[in-house]
């Protein structure tokens, strides 16, 4: 039998697709809204409280214009069947509020999740820039 995790990570990977495009919603609805959870950013701030990453993730989205592409490429993941997390990279093509042209985006990532109420829920993201792109 295959991990529910292995489906719900195909929808978390639709819901990043989406993000980068403007569409903060679909990420909106694989985040807690109570309780804990905790987001290291890109821009190296951090804001925990589940309702208030949950706000932050909406408000990010908006600066993302349609069209954007994303990809993860995963270095790990697993999960107990309570708890998951995945770490790799999120390789994207975005155009972010007033650039003129898409712009190529490698971002470092681990993602931590938490089965609350039966369902995968995103409890942790910290993301950052890291290395530069490999050529």
């Amino acid at each position: 039998m295959a991990d529910d995790f292995d489906t719900f990570f195909k929808q978390r990977e639709k819901a990043a697709s989406a993000y980068v495009k403007g569409d903060g919603a679909v990420v909106d609805a694989l985040v807690p809204h109570e309780g804990e959870a905790s987001f290291h950013s890109p821009g190296g701030d951090s804001v925990t409280g589940a309702a208030e990453v949950a706000a932050r993730y909406l408000e990010d989205a908006k600066a993302f214009k349609p069209g954007g592409r994303s990809r993860f490429e995963v270095l790990q993941k697993h999960s107990d069947g309570k708890l998951a997390f995945w770490t790799g990279f999120q390789i994207a093509t975005v155009q972010i509020g007033d650039t003129p042209k898409p712009m190529e985006m490698r971002i470092r990532l681990t993602e931590v999740f938490r089965k609350l109420n039966g369902k995968w829920k995103m409890v942790h993201r910290h993301a950052d820039m890291g290395e530069a792109p490999r050529k």
